[in-house]
């Protein structure tokens, strides 16, 4: 007798009893997962924390306090939370509700902006033990996999969502432009994360919960809710919390080189491009440059095509040994050259805030790396972050603005915060009323003073050119406050706070500091900022080349100096401009105030970018205004006359692929683009 299986009997009662079978196998796999769940959320939900925080953000020269929520997970008996960075990294304070509806304040441990990840501590007389929950493999992660996101979304009660792994390599798309980054006090937390992605769903108060696996082991730490949401992979999320219950702080290494994909008109197989060198950095030191493809580091070969690559790249360069020197292999052309370069620990872009109520301002000390950004040559100073409106430094005149840096107040040098607290509480001890000091500042290139009446305590919410004759300085007026500060009340005139580089003013010993108090014998009389366009409105009525006699305080004297007037710079709206139609940009010559402005050598060449058409092939390939075009396809760019002549070789040749090598601030990229040329 042959031996069917009931389920497979071909007969009416057989197909029930098959469709059965089916069924029964379907509820029984569910039943299964089911159960799964079950254990998993057994297993951690205990450790499961929701995280009410009270947050500081900084504007308008105040520190506002928000009180935001997430969640957490314990990881260690002792009571360490596992949470993002945006969740407790700015916190104030902390209260944790644990799943036992049990409230337990905490205190911050570490934090690192990078990675998106911080770690809290539940308050613990030494004899408490938390449960806790443990991390997985998230390496062994595979698309299709049913995952558990855990968290108190909206600040609800802990809850569980269920979904399954969509993306094991998540990055973030570069249609998106800028907004493709997520940026944490600086850092651009994408640069090292490919985030596990996944169709649970998570709100606003998920962030910093688990995403887990069927096992009841963390695998993810839930950071961002878009198409999909996202999850730090538990293996880098649990070496970054170790790290911080260890150090307090991650320390990586940096070799002062910005890196992309290599371009899609690269038939290499090897390597990654460098686009940026910064100036004095270990990579600089060492002698890469701008267009190198580093091929292997130390040991390790590497190659990225496309910017699911680039994370490990930067993760492999940040855990290189601090301050040792590492063998960088990268080709030039078709040379491949080897470089030694030591490594340097990369520091904090943006340091913490704090407010200055006295002053209405909030600061930020100046860190290494901010330093570099904003191309100055050390970190002396404060950074001015917010100025409160209708504060002391925001009624000076001239008025403190953000990004200004204070680096003198009461005749005191401030070097970082601390000095300029010390200064203040000096200045305010024991007096009712606010105090007139002399403050020194620097916007962009230019060295200032002004009178901030310092000591308020608590403020209130307030309800083509025709060339000309030019003398190559900036200068401030010198408004009565000022000129009792320094104790001459009857100056007037104007204060040198700039001197151009090269210029007839710099040639006749101008310096910044000076004090203008008369033109060939006739007095200036400019005491208060609305006499700005004294000293220029006379300087004009001369002949360009004219030698004017200025009456100079200088050092306590007075002396008479001699100065050639120079023929006044053109202006951007009177440099000649190029619109290429196919990419749809406009560019223009370089000015003097713009090479002033950049700090760029008197020698750059290139074109600045002034309009990008949104929609266009030039915004398409993240071209953006203030960029400057130093090359196309691998041919300099001098001016727009050479632009224009490039650009037209570009169409008459209609290549797949057109490079754009741009200067952006410090950086250098190569933006590649593919038009679709007319036929």
């Amino acid at each position: 007798m042959n031996m069917v299986p009931r389920c497979a009997y071909r007969g009416m009662w057989g197909v029930v009893v098959f469709w059965g079978c089916v069924w029964g196998a379907v509820a029984q796999e569910e039943g299964l997962e089911q159960a799964s769940t079950e254990q998993a959320v057994a297993r951690v939900k205990p450790a499961l924390v929701r995280i009410q925080v009270v947050e500081a953000n900084y504007s308008d020269g105040r520190e506002i306090k928000d009180e935001t929520s997430g969640s957490g997970v314990i990881i260690t008996k002792e009571g360490h939370v596992v949470t993002n960075h945006h969740v407790a990294g700015h916190a104030k304070r902390l209260v944790c509700t644990l799943s036992t509806r049990e409230e337990v304040e905490a205190e911050l441990v570490g934090t690192d902006p990078m990675v998106d990840v911080a770690v809290i501590k539940l308050k613990n007389d030494g004899t408490r033990e938390y449960p806790v929950a443990s991390f997985g493999d998230s390496s062994r992660m595979k698309v299709g996999e049913t995952v558990l996101a855990m968290g108190s979304p909206m600040a609800l009660s802990q809850s569980v969502t269920k979904g399954i792994v969509s993306n094991t390599e998540m990055v973030m798309p570069a249609m998106l432009g800028p907004y493709a980054e997520i940026k944490l006090d600086g850092e651009d937390v994408g640069s090292i994360v490919r985030w596990i992605g996944h169709d649970a769903s998570i709100y606003g108060g998920n962030s910093g919960g688990p995403l887990v696996n069927l096992d009841g082991e963390i695998i993810g730490i839930n950071e961002i809710s878009m198409a999909l949401a996202g999850a730090i992979p538990g293996n880098q999320a649990k070496a970054v919390a170790e790290t911080l219950i260890a150090q307090g702080k991650v320390k990586r290494s940096w070799m002062g080189m910005g890196v992309q994909p290599l371009l899609k008109s690269d038939e290499g197989r090897r390597g990654v491009l460098v686009n940026t060198v910064i100036e004095g950095g270990p990579a600089a030191v060492a002698g890469i440059l701008p267009g190198d493809k580093v091929v292997q580091v130390a040991d390790k070969e590497t190659y990225a095509r496309f910017r699911e690559e680039m994370p490990a790249f930067n993760q492999m360069v940040c855990d290189l040994p601090l301050g040792e020197e590492v063998e960088v292999r990268v080709l030039r052309g078709t040379e491949e050259r080897v470089f030694r370069v030591k490594t340097a620990e990369r520091e904090e872009m943006l340091p913490r805030e704090s407010e200055f109520k006295e002053w209405g301002v909030t600061v930020r000390p100046i860190s290494p790396a901010l330093a570099l950004e904003m191309k100055r040559d050390n970190t002396n100073g404060v950074l001015v972050t917010s100025v409160r409106p209708g504060g002391p430094a925001g009624e000076a005149k001239p008025q403190i603005q953000g990004k200004d840096v204070i680096v003198e107040a009461a005749g005191k040098a401030v070097d970082k915060v601390s000095d300029l607290r010390a200064i203040t509480d000096a200045l305010v001890k024991d007096q009712k009323d606010p105090v007139p000091t002399l403050v020194g500042f620097e916007r962009r290139n230019g060295k200032y003073l002004t009178v901030v009446k310092v000591g308020i305590k608590e403020l209130e919410d307030p309800g083509l050119e025709v060339t000309k004759a030019w003398l190559p300085v900036d200068a401030q007026v010198i408004t009565r406050d000022m000129a009792r500060q320094l104790g001459a009340p009857e100056m007037t005139g104007f204060r040198i706070v700039q001197v151009y580089p090269d210029s007839t003013a710099a040639q006749a010993g101008l310096c910044v500091g000076d004090f203008i108090l008369a033109l060939d014998g006739e007095a200036l009389t400019a005491s208060s900022p609305e006499n700005y366009e004294e000293l220029p409105t006379r300087i004009r009525q001369y002949k360009i080349g004219s030698v004017v006699e200025l009456s100079i305080h200088r050092d306590g004297q007075t002396q008479k100096v001699p100065v050639t007037l120079a023929a006044s710079p053109k202006l951007s709206r009177e440099m000649r401009k190029c619109r290429d139609h196919n990419f749809e940009f406009t560019v223009r010559d370089i000015t003097f105030f713009d090479k002033n402005a950049q700090k760029w050598a008197e020698t750059q060449q290139g074109v600045m970018v002034e309009e990008v058409t949104s929609g266009g092939w030039a915004a398409l390939g993240e071209l953006y205004v203030g960029d400057l075009v130093v090359e196309v396809n691998g041919a300099s760019v001098t001016d727009a006359a050479s632009f224009e002549k490039r650009m037209k070789d570009m169409e008459r040749a209609a290549p797949k692929v057109v490079v754009f090598r741009v200067k952006r601030g410090i950086h250098q990229l190569f933006l590649e683009s593919e038009p679709k040329w007319k036929e």
